[in-house]
């Protein structure tokens, strides 16, 4: 269970870091992929930053991925600007992939498949 400073501080980072990628991203890693910022999670001690990311309009996503994490310091950079004020420390941050929304049209997909084949029984 999270506590309620960790809940505020993840908040803060979330819509921070939205508008660093907004600022810095096509730099990193081009125009073409989208990416956006779906939920961060904060160590008890403040120390870690996970950041997962929903990334659309490419193929190869995890490329995505690498090109964020070899520019981490530079994205940390941009960050530390915004929230200094805010946050004593600076939390090192690590990116994951979001793939929710993904596995959510994999499954309504199979589901509209077993519907159109009369497989998914009485309704």
């Amino acid at each position: 269970m999270e506590s309620k400073r960790q809940l505020q501080v993840a908040e803060l980072i979330k819509r921070n870091f939205g508008l660093v990628l907004q600022q810095e991203g096509g730099y990193i890693y081009g125009p073409e992929p989208l990416v956006t910022v779906t939920n961060v999670k904060i160590s008890p001690d403040f120390s870690i930053a996970k950041i997962y990311l929903s990334i659309y309009n490419t193929e190869n996503k995890q490329a995505v991925i690498l090109e964020m994490e070899e520019a981490t310091s530079r994205l940390k950079q941009s960050l530390s600007q915004r929230v200094r004020k805010h946050i004593r420390r600076i939390p090192d941050i690590a990116f994951y992939m979001d793939d929710t929304l993904d596995e959510m049209y994999r499954l309504n997909d199979l589901f509209n498949r077993l519907h159109q084949d009369n497989q998914m029984g009485k309704e």
